[in-house]
């Protein structure tokens, strides 16, 4: 309340010094206007002007005359005025006068209010709008104390407890990280059970990860768990044109947060202020500045007051060291990119609110999305909700998340544009081409579609492969069968057309940069053995990879590169020729139906190898009985995980009984200690109170 009526009162003596120098303002403008618009002369010169032919025209009022000079006359553009001495001769003289002199009398009435108005009226009206309308929008506010003279003042968006509306149940798929903030929750829950034994809350939660991921969201669950305030702003906010206002916002912002503890402040793209001081070559002064003063106040507050700083990034490389260490930064939380589980449950939290049909199975989804964020996924629960829509449906069915997915990847069907015979026979072949070697390699991912309908995004055709489950660790085989598959179009052209087309352009690029990670990157060259050559920068944005060898050295990269290329190239074609009969037949097939989905191709293929089918059963005999273990496995671990959960809250429920009863306990002796009660331990502390009472109940009724 102080603070707030400290804040009017400022807003108010802004407002009358601004006002006070409009005053000034205007009082010069109107002087230097009269200044320099009129003149005061004596009769004598009035005289002397008439001789001399200077004057065009008099008008003569009781107290003065005001006097219009010629325009060749040395007062030209100015008004004269002098007193009316009442000269008898004046008249006649103007009459007499050689050329005419216009003369006249003034006018009867004045209009005084107006002169007032148009003099100091108007210009106040203009000057209350310029305060209004352009003050109010250079700062923070638009209110009194706003404005020009709050252009430093704090501008993160608060959200108190009721308006959050947001908690770990809305967080789906970042279970790890979810576990890592518990604490911190806990911790602005019931800080005594913490400071009871010296433990101090974090100051800081560094929540790094991939765009997407949902590190705003985790942190607003975070402030919806706990219950208390959040401030919301972007690194972005602190930097202005002016220098200094970054630090007076960070000190502002801090001084807003102790007046809310316990709270949460949560700095999103915390890199635009918080980029390594180390690059001289990239100073700035603000940027430095403000960055100096987040580093103060972090090691200025008490965290026992409970103020968590949260901040987000998907650069944590470029981070000061200052703010990455211990005492400002404690924690950083990876908010990666979910895997299989992760990405089911981050489509049923998308997707509660939407009508789904009978027939919709998000597992489909989450394995056919292997890579994709969070954001994503809620793209294409909306992009299936929107082609239900269109197709006047009031449910969403498997078909319309199908759909979703191919947009997202490859855009919509491009319904207009028609390809010659010849150049759909090109791409038909290209796309089997690369079906049928990625089904006759040993450990590929199975082909799900195959179609040759033009796609917004450049693509004439594809062929989606979905993979059976989650890999993290690629073996040197896995990644030359991956760029034997790539390469599988361009095969297929040469040995069936015997021409090459740039259709192989996406695939080429995307084989060559796998082609030289495999050497650079993860030493997979008998040439370098483990040497790195180069090393990934940007790890959660494009994962750029900068090169760490000479020129010479870089040479001899690109040679093995393309061997690797090479090696790879010839399989695939090696795999065609052996089955030219299958890449036919599937072909035209393609040809007349445009889209193929992966149990029509793969019961072509078994045609001509059923020891492939007989194989293909026994491993999903083997992988039904592995995933039924895995779900009794993880049943039993829900269970354990469940009672674990129970028991904690029992302790907790427990603990707090026992911490509010120890701070009764105290307020209690406190209150007897103030009225000189001497207590000792072991008292029963209610009946000395209850005697107390009545003791001071008699003393008062004697009185």
């Amino acid at each position: 309340m102080q603070r707030n009526n400290k804040k009017k009162k400022n807003g108010y003596t802004t407002m009358i010094i601004y006002f006070l120098l409009v005053i000034m303002f205007i009082s010069v403008a109107n002087y230097i206007k009269e200044a320099a618009t009129t003149k005061e002369i004596s009769y004598t010169e009035f005289y002397e002007m008439i001789d001399n032919k200077e004057v065009s025209r008099v008008v003569i009022s009781n107290d003065k005359l005001t006097i219009t000079p010629v325009d060749d006359s040395k007062f030209k553009g100015k008004t004269l005025y002098t007193a009316n001495v009442k000269d008898e001769d004046l008249i006649n003289k103007l009459k007499n006068a050689d050329p005419k002199i216009e003369f006249t009398g003034a006018y009867s009435k004045q209009n005084p209010i107006m002169d007032f108005a148009l003099s100091w009226i108007l210009p106040m009206i203009l000057f209350i709008f310029i305060w209004k309308f352009l003050f109010s929008k250079m700062g923070s506010g638009g209110g009194m104390g706003g404005g020009i003279m709050g252009i430093g003042k704090n501008n993160a968006k608060v959200y108190v407890e009721n308006e959050i509306g947001v908690t770990f149940d809305d967080v789906a798929g970042q279970e790890e990280a979810k576990e890592s903030l518990k604490e911190v929750i806990d911790f602005l829950n019931c800080p005594k059970r913490y400071t009871a034994i010296g433990a101090k809350l974090p100051k800081g939660v560094l929540l790094v990860g991939p765009p997407g991921t949902g590190k705003t969201l985790i942190a607003k669950a975070v402030a919806g768990e706990a219950k208390v305030p959040f401030f919301s702003l972007s690194g972005s906010s602190f930097v202005e044109m002016f220098v200094g206002v970054g630090a007076s916002r960070v000190r502002e912002l801090f001084k807003d947060a102790e007046a809310k503890a316990p709270c949460i402040v949560f700095i999103d793209e915390i890199d635009a202020i918080g980029k390594s001081r180390d690059n001289q070559m990239q100073s700035n002064d603000e940027r430095e500045q403000t960055l100096n003063q987040l580093l103060a106040e972090m090691d200025g507050f008490d965290s026992s007051k409970g103020i968590v700083i949260l901040g987000a990034t998907n650069r944590p490389e470029i981070l000061d060291k200052a703010l990455l260490r211990p005492g400002r930064f404690d924690r950083r939380v990876i908010v990666d990119r979910p895997d299989f589980k992760g990405r089911d449950a981050i489509l049923k939290v998308h997707a509660k609110n939407v009508n789904l049909g009978d027939d919709v199975d998000l597992d489909e989804i989450a394995k056919g999305t292997p890579g994709a964020v969070g954001a994503d996924l809620a793209n294409i629960v909306n992009e299936a909700a929107l082609r239900a829509v269109r197709n006047r449906r009031r449910v969403v069915l498997q078909e319309d998340l199908r759909d979703a997915v191919e947009v997202i990847i490859a855009g919509k069907e491009k319904k207009d544009r028609i390809l010659s015979k010849k150049e759909k026979e090109l791409v038909a072949f290209h796309e089997v081409g690369h079906a049928l070697v990625a089904a006759l390699l040993e450990g590929t991912d199975p082909v799900h579609k195959i179609t040759i309908v033009p796609r917004t995004m450049g693509a004439l055709g594809y062929t989606m492969q979905l993979p059976e489950e989650e890999k993290y660790l690629i073996s040197r085989e896995d990644l030359m069968n991956q760029i034997t598959v790539m390469l599988g179009g361009r095969s297929a052209e040469e040995e069936v057309f015997n021409v090459v087309s740039t259709g192989a352009s996406n695939d080429i690029e995307r084989a060559t940069a796998s082609a030289r990670s495999m050497i650079s990157v993860y030493g997979m060259s008998d040439r370098f053995d483990m040497m790195a050559l180069e090393s990934v920068q940007n790890r959660y944005l494009d994962g750029r990879a900068v090169r760490n060898c000479s020129e010479e050295t870089s040479t001899i990269l690109d040679e093995e590169t393309l061997k690797v290329i090479k090696t790879a190239h010839q399989k695939a074609r090696q795999i065609l020729r052996e089955n030219r009969d299958l890449l036919d037949k599937i072909s035209n097939i393609l040809l007349d139906k445009e889209t193929l989905f992966g149990d029509e191709f793969m019961d072509i293929v078994y045609e001509k190898y059923p020891e492939m089918k007989e194989e293909k059963d026994k491993k999903d005999k083997e992988k039904k009985l592995k995933d039924e273990e895995q779900k009794e496995l993880q049943r039993k671990r829900r269970e354990e995980q469940e009672e674990t959960r129970r028991k904690n809250e029992e302790i907790d429920r427990i603990e707090n009984e026992k911490l509010k009863k120890e701070e009764d306990e105290q307020e209690k002796r406190e209150f007897l200690k103030a009225i000189g009660v001497n207590v000792e331990n072991g008292s029963k502390l209610d009946t000395i109170i209850d005697d107390a009472v009545n003791d001071l109940k008699d003393k008062g009724e004697k009185r």
